[in-house]
């Protein structure tokens, strides 16, 4: 599986999301097949929802196309690291892999502020950090920017 492939994808809903006016987050999930079966972008600001997530929109989307709530044997890329209600739904969804772009150094839940995967849930997804991380953290970037502008 190729990783930089998933997380432009990724990185094209972020861009979507940012022109939007949202935070620039971007979410896919793909099955063991390869196939991408949940896509998902931030939409807190036009959804007036603080479960706006783009992994929220990803897992949710997934779960209806498997017809299950169980999405193990799946990979999440994501732009950017999960926070802890979207680490509860990965952990909850039993996604086997979790891959992000930038860290967030105020609420990542896969080892910025805490690790929940390394918790005693008794289940733990494989992480992997830094996936295509300068441009992800770039919308981030420029996001802010626009809006101290």
């Amino acid at each position: 599986m190729n990783y930089e492939q998933y997380m432009r994808q990724a990185l094209a809903l972020a861009a979507e999301a940012l022109a939007d006016g949202e935070v620039p987050v971007g979410c896919v999930v793909a099955d063991e097949t390869g196939a991408i079966i949940g896509r998902g972008k931030n939409t807190r600001e036009r959804s007036r929802s603080a479960l706006g997530h783009a992994e929220l929109s990803a897992i949710d989307e997934a779960c209806r196309a498997r017809g299950d709530w169980r999405l193990d044997g799946c990979t999440l890329f994501v732009t950017l690291e999960p926070c802890p209600m979207c680490a509860g739904a990965i952990l909850n969804a039993r996604l086997t892999c979790v891959v992000y772009g930038a860290r967030e150094e105020r609420s990542g839940s896969c080892g910025s502020v805490i690790d929940l995967f390394s918790e005693n849930y008794g289940f733990h997804p494989a992480v992997y950090k830094g996936i295509l991380e300068d441009a992800c953290a770039a919308l981030m970037k420029q996001f802010f920017e626009k809006m101290r502008a």
